[in-house]
């Protein structure tokens, strides 16, 4: 199994989705001091993740999981065919996810936590 990391963007920025934490004022965030304290919801959306000694933007996209409090979907990376993710905010307040190629079995594991300086943008 590979073990890889995500970098702040995912849980940070670039959500397509209004976060759950934005305020309606411009340019200001309320953001959470960890991903304990968001919902599930809020990481529902399309997200761009930097993949650590990967080049390019990664697509990430996150929907419901139907069987458990948890998220469900797709990355998509530069040149390489869509790999499906599923996992949900573990006790430590990382987003943990696991990714499957194939759709049976993990390839890899991803984990990032939320950087509050980047929440909102």
């Amino acid at each position: 199994m590979i073990r890889r990391a995500i970098t702040a963007c995912l849980l940070a920025g670039a959500c397509v989705a209004s976060p759950a934490w934005a305020q309606d004022t411009p340019g200001k965030a309320d953001c959470p001091d960890s991903a304990q304290q968001l919902s599930i919801q809020a990481l529902y959306g399309s997200w761009e993740a930097r993949i650590d000694g990967q080049d390019g933007i990664a697509t990430l996209v996150l929907e419901r999981h139907p069987d458990y409090d948890g998220v469900r979907g797709q990355v998509q990376r530069p040149g390489q065919p869509p790999a499906q993710v599923a996992g949900d905010i573990d006790p430590e307040g990382l987003l943990a996810l696991d990714e499957s190629q194939d759709g049976k079995s993990i390839s890899a594991s991803w984990s990032g936590e939320l950087q509050p300086s980047s929440c909102g943008k």
